[in-house]
């Protein structure tokens, strides 16, 4: 196996781990943008009720 194999092959796993690492922080975001849109609206809706 020469240099160049080995460097594709590393190469090829960072963009693994990246597309992986990507994944898990996007869902990990939307998970946490969606628990803070359930507490504001939570919010807002104690406030409009505490308004009427």
């Amino acid at each position: 196996m020469n240099i160049g194999d080995v460097m594709f092959q590393l190469f090829v796993f960072i963009i693994f781990a990246a597309v992986v690492f990507a994944a898990v922080t996007g869902f990990k975001y939307a998970k946490n943008r969606k628990a803070q849109l359930d507490r504001i609206e939570k919010k807002l809706n104690s406030l409009s009720e505490d308004h009427d």
